[in-house]
């Protein structure tokens, strides 16, 4: 069975991944506008029509955006825990009571995949990550939480891909324009992962057997692609963890498709 994920849009502005096998395929929030939602899944070769539901991880408005008009326009299942759904439902608007799939941490089948909540440290109701498995691989999503605790890296645990969350630097973030509330709210547990914790947590996940990371959500005004990469790199090779040999390492692009990335 070939699973695959292709992160479509990964940032503080706009988050959403499509997954799939062959005959099943889903997306990990919709934190855009549809249209560019639809663009995305059309360029990476699927039709929006062939989507079997929308998982959510949380209700911030940078992962839910779409979600409501995907739904009525292609007839589709939204997945989130009660929490988060009472918190989404008045921003995405209107979902056929069919489609309102309330879901808790209890892992569940969906198609091709055995879907498993994994509940993350952010400033949202209930915010969950989710490894998804299908055909003896399995990938995980581990964005918008302010630390990776030993239970996240249970559930990542041999993961074949991890979207890890890369969201700043920390001296661009206290050195940057935005307000102290702001950057105490993105560096508490609450928060988001910086490049330095996304480094220690992919030690410990390439020690628990994952061999792909794709660090994504970055921020716009706190982080670069090449800073993410090159200090989560450094730290994994001081670990004697060699890049491209033991672990494949990539970051996700902030607003346009990063690729495809099967599991082999």
């Amino acid at each position: 069975m070939n699973l695959q994920i292709s992160p479509l849009l990964s940032s503080s502005s706009g988050n959403t991944s499509l997954l799939s096998t062959e005959s099943t395929t889903l997306l990990v929030d919709a934190g855009a506008a549809g249209s560019l939602i639809e663009k995305a899944i059309r360029e990476v070769g699927f039709s929006p029509a062939s989507l079997g539901g929308i998982l959510i991880t949380h209700e911030h408005m940078d992962h839910i955006k779409g979600a409501g008009v995907l739904s009525r326009k292609y007839d589709l299942p939204i997945y989130a825990n009660a929490a988060t759904w009472e918190q989404m439902q008045p921003k995405i608007g209107e979902v056929a009571l069919h489609n309102i799939r309330i879901i808790d941490n209890n892992e569940f089948f969906l198609g091709d995949f055995c879907v498993l909540p994994i509940p993350l440290s952010h400033d949202a109701a209930q915010p969950i990550g989710y490894s998804l498995m299908a055909g003896g691989r399995k990938i995980t999503i581990l964005t918008d939480t302010g630390k990776v605790t030993p239970k996240m890296l249970d559930a990542a645990e041999g993961s074949t891909i991890v979207l890890l969350e890369a969201n700043h630097d920390v001296a661009m973030l206290q050195s940057g324009p935005y307000p102290a509330r702001l950057k105490h709210r993105i560096l508490s547990g609450r928060g988001h992962l910086s490049n330095d914790n996304a480094a220690e947590a992919a030690i410990a996940l390439c020690c628990r057997g994952v061999r792909g990371i794709l660090l994504g959500h970055l921020s716009s005004h706190n982080n670069t692609k090449q800073l993410a990469y090159d200090t989560v790199r450094a730290a994994c090779e001081r670990a004697g963890i060699q890049v491209d040999r033991d672990l494949a390492l990539r970051t996700a692009n902030r607003r346009s498709i990063t690729g495809t990335y099967p599991c082999k």
